[in-house]
């Protein structure tokens, strides 16, 4: 066998194993209490995060379109609707403006 196929073997193995140790520990993880809602609240504070450095670092392209992004969020109510507004609102002010 090649070394490239050892590396594809090797690789794909591995890449099961990571899935199989998150699967494993997500079903040890609290389904209730203070821990279950920390957890499920992680990713969107996450995003915030990292919407908010990009915000304050960036230039006037980044400040317009976060804008447009928060007045999405406020009245849609949907992550997936805002961030897809966001990016192509960022998308369109870096390429026109």
């Amino acid at each position: 066998m090649s070394e490239t196929w050892l590396v594809i073997v090797g690789l794909a193995g591995l890449t099961f194993l990571i899935r199989f140790c998150g699967w494993a520990l997500g079903q040890r993880l609290p389904q209730t209490g203070f821990w279950a809602r920390f957890l499920s609240a992680l990713p969107g504070c996450l995003i915030v995060a990292l919407v908010a450095l990009f915000t304050v670092k960036g230039e006037s392209a980044e400040l317009i379109a976060g804008g447009i992004a928060v007045i999405v969020a406020l009245l849609t109510r949907s992550l997936p609707a805002t961030m897809a507004i966001g990016i192509v609102a960022i998308w369109a002010l870096r390429t026109y403006a």
